[in-house]
């Protein structure tokens, strides 16, 4: 079988997908599997199965091998260059020339495995990961080059390279690949001040001569929020219990594709050892499974962590230079260059997913049209006993993941995604420019953008567990973070108005208002609704006085009816989930929602002094 060759690339443009990866021709497949045999670095029963995995995935010889563990880099590519007959390159004794680097894309050539190094005479030599790749690669890197000569070395070590020598330069161009009128980029804490410091001027001014003004009209815009909110919520209630068509039995996935899956960790020294354990179980083939732990390059605790943690071949570090921000959405848009996949997924730190979840969420993709790019799965929370807070927290989830977020699907209404349990077509993953790398709610922001260019998000039946804060400073400030990325989403699709309405139209648009700023005026305006619990107390209400009395029982009746919509919403989901909780504690819930008030008044005043300012969550506190 010849090598196919590589289409003519002489731009490599950005953009452009690499070339899914090929067999080795067979002769030279065989070869090298000999040579492996008899200098005794390879079993033959090994081999065997290595290569029928090899013919089964179409995944490289070289990378099943290390992606099994079954012989070592260093061992691999010093056979890899006896065999070619050319020089192993010691990266790290010999950096490569940065001039060299610079004439070729490096997003693109990092896919496919290609460091150009050095200089030997007229000849630019070019180190590669996957030798028998290089012919077909030859007239692109000498139209570049001119005369070019092959080296070889580990594809990590590749990338070690590119991130020594122009790892800034990467981390730029992944904190701006979202295109600005869709980004939150260009905001900061000084340009919204202003608008900020108008509004409590004239805020100030009624409420020195005009209280009554004020009060009334933040009162009617809270409940306005509350009833929309509500209405929002029945509305998804009742699209629940419509039967779903049933989808007819896909056929056969001839080849399974291989599915990366990005783990972004700061700070995490306690958790990665569990985390190696817990990804250890998802049963979908190694050779097509592609794990990448990535870190920041400042974070020594993590690294450490992880250094001494002996990860399968199927899992990498990926080391995330330093930048202007430090956010989740930077770090996996740097990390996004070094995925193999073509389906690209996300998990947090403290995850625990159902071990079937990435073969349902292949059948998933395999099932549906181009239209659908990403799949969301349920999130639940595998330590729901530990006190009220946990319990609460469970319960808000249950009722999110597996009533409103499906009933907001069943309704064509744009999904705000959770922040794990993602997966996505990586081809339109990379279209729309990946993560808003400065939104620190950088999910919620990326469901708004798919539906904005016409794809469609589905929600999946499988769970992944992780850990449920379970103290009021941590929960405090993880939803502040929340509700701050809330008001940036807001913020950066509501810079043309009138393009978002033509792109979503008129009832995603206003289906978008009440889900993204309806929730942050609940927030920060209940405690305008709070005030009345005062009439039951006996106390006067400057409503009762001001309205008509059948009118004032009508809203005060309507404002029960909201309540016990939230408290069987609240149970319906409880009911829908695993949980063996008592449904008696959604009642509690009164009680838990004023946090959500206190963080967002922590999250406005962070928008206006540090917006990009990502409030980390501890993990690792509990376990399954």
């Amino acid at each position: 079988m010849s090598v196919t060759p590589l289409r003519p690339i002489q731009r490599f443009a950005p953009g452009l997908m690499a070339p899914d990866p090929v067999q080795l021709p067979q002769q030279t497949t065989q070869t090298f599997s000999t040579m492996l045999l008899k200098e005794r670095l390879i079993e033959p029963h090994v081999m065997m199965q290595v290569v029928a995995l090899q013919d089964l995935h179409r995944r490289h010889l070289i990378e099943v091998l290390l992606t099994r563990s079954e012989v070592s880099a260093e061992a691999l590519y010093a056979a890899v260059g006896r065999h070619w007959s050319v020089g192993v390159a010691d990266l790290e004794a010999t950096p490569p020339d940065p001039r060299l680097i610079d004439g070729i894309n490096q997003v693109s050539a990092l896919r496919e495995g290609l460091l150009p190094w050095r200089k030997i005479g007229d000849a630019t030599v070019i180190v590669t990961a996957f030798p028998d790749r290089f012919a077909r690669n030859k007239p692109w890197l000498e139209s570049l080059y001119g005369p070019v000569a092959m080296a070889v070395a580990p594809h990590q070590k590749i990338e070690a390279a590119y991130l020594a020598l122009r790892g800034p330069r990467l981390a730029l161009s992944a904190e701006s690949r979202v295109d600005a009128s869709e980004s939150c980029r260009r905001f900061n804490g000084k340009h919204l001040r202003r608008p900020a410091l108008a509004i409590g001027l004239f805020s100030a001014i009624l409420a020195i001569f005009q209280p009554l003004v004020l009060f009334f009209g933040l009162m009617w815009i809270a409940l306005l929020a509350m009833f929309a909110s509500n209405f929002l919520k029945l509305a998804a209630l009742v699209a629940m219990r419509k039967t779903q068509p049933e989808h007819p039995n896909p056929a056969r996935i001839a080849h399974m594709p291989i599915v990366s899956v990005m783990v972004a960790l700061y700070r995490e020294a306690s958790i990665a050892p569990r985390l190696a354990a817990r990804l250890g179980k998802l049963d979908y083939p190694r050779e097509l499974l592609d794990i990448l732990l990535v870190v920041e390059a400042e974070d020594d605790v993590t690294r450490a962590a992880l250094a001494k943690t002996d990860l399968p071949g199927w899992m990498r570090i990926v080391v995330v230079p330093n930048g202007a921000v430090k956010t989740k959405p930077r770090a996996l848009n740097y990390a996004l260059d070094h995925c193999r996949g073509s389906i690209v997924g996300i998990y947090d730190a403290e995850d625990a997913p159902e071990p079937d979840q990435i073969r349902k969420v292949v059948d998933r993709f395999h099932q549906r049209g181009p239209e659908v790019v990403c799949l969301q799965g349920v999130l639940d929370y595998y330590n729901p006993h530990t006190n009220w807070l946990a319990r609460c927290f469970t319960i808000e989830y249950a009722s999110w993941f597996r009533m409103f977020l499906p009933g907001i699907e069943r309704l064509g209404l744009a999904i705000p995604l959770g922040g794990t349990t993602l997966f996505f077509r990586r081809r339109a993953l990379e279209e729309l420019g990946g993560w808003d790398a400065q939104n620190v709610t950088e999910d919620a922001d990326l469901g708004i953008r798919l539906y904005r260019h016409g794809y469609r998000t589905e929600l999946i039946d499988t769970t992944t567990y992780e850990e449920a804060n379970c103290t009021s400073f941590a929960w405090v400030k993880q939803r502040s973070r929340w509700i701050k990325g809330y008001m940036m989403t807001w913020i950066a699709h509501m810079q043309n108005p009138r393009l978002l309405w033509r792109q979503l139209g008129a009832r995603k648009f206003f289906g978008l208002q009440v889900l993204i700023m309806g929730s942050v005026l609940q927030a920060l305006l209940a405690p305008l609704l709070w005030s009345f619990w005062l009439i039951p107390m006996g106390m006067p209400h400057p409503f009762a006085q001001s309205l008509a009395p059948a009118m004032f029982t009508m809203l005060y009746v309507s404002m029960f009816a909201v309540s016990a919509l939230t408290v069987g919403f609240d149970i319906a989901g409880l009911r829908r989930s695993k949980q063996d909780l008592n449904p008696l504690w959604a009642l509690t819930l009164t009680l838990y929602h004023p946090l959500a008030t206190l963080a967002a008044y922590k999250a406005l005043w962070e928008l206006l002094t540090c917006p990009f300012y990502w409030d980390k969550t501890s993990h690792g506190h509990f376990d399954l």
